[in-house]
């Protein structure tokens, strides 16, 4: 489950940053400071989204999903960020030499260790599919409330 693997410190509701990379320092430098990963955890982010792009437009709002292979994880973490502002990501199964960006709003990032990690991002591949509960999650006032309402989700699933 989603929601057991959150906790209120990974959870920024009012994430402001001018681009991707921003977003992977803020997120995944508390997911680093948490001790849910190693300090390579970043840098490995923002290489693997150079190849293999996160962003998913989910109805009309961006989500981006990042995350990196598991041997940059020490025990497993989730931070979400709820952007004040979108930022382009490019979209998730194309080349990013085609260009084709998606303005997110919403970003789970995922540390996932060990084998776990194929069945956390279909789930949240779920989540996101809702469209109600993506509404919610961005109009979230506090961490609390954005866990209760993927809680609420994963246990209707």
């Amino acid at each position: 489950m989603i929601w057991e693997n959150l906790k209120d410190t990974l959870v920024q509701t009012d994430l402001m940053a001018e681009n991707e990379q921003e977003i992977f320092e803020q997120l995944g430098g508390v997911l680093v400071s948490e001790g849910c990963c190693k300090e390579s955890y970043v840098s490995a982010l923002s290489e693997r989204e150079k190849v293999y792009p996160t962003g998913i437009l989910a109805g009309d709002i961006g989500v981006a999903i990042p995350h990196t292979d598991p041997c940059y994880v020490e025990t497993t973490g989730i931070a979400i960020g709820v952007l004040k502002e979108p930022v382009s990501f490019f979209q998730m199964g194309t080349n990013p030499k085609e260009n084709v960006k998606v303005p997110v709003k919403f970003v789970m990032m995922l540390a996932i260790a060990g084998k776990q990690h194929l069945e956390v991002l279909q789930r949240a591949i779920l989540l996101i599919q809702d469209a109600e509960v993506l509404k919610m999650l961005v109009n979230a006032g506090n961490p609390e409330e954005i866990i209760q309402i993927i809680k609420n989700k994963e246990d209707s699933l």
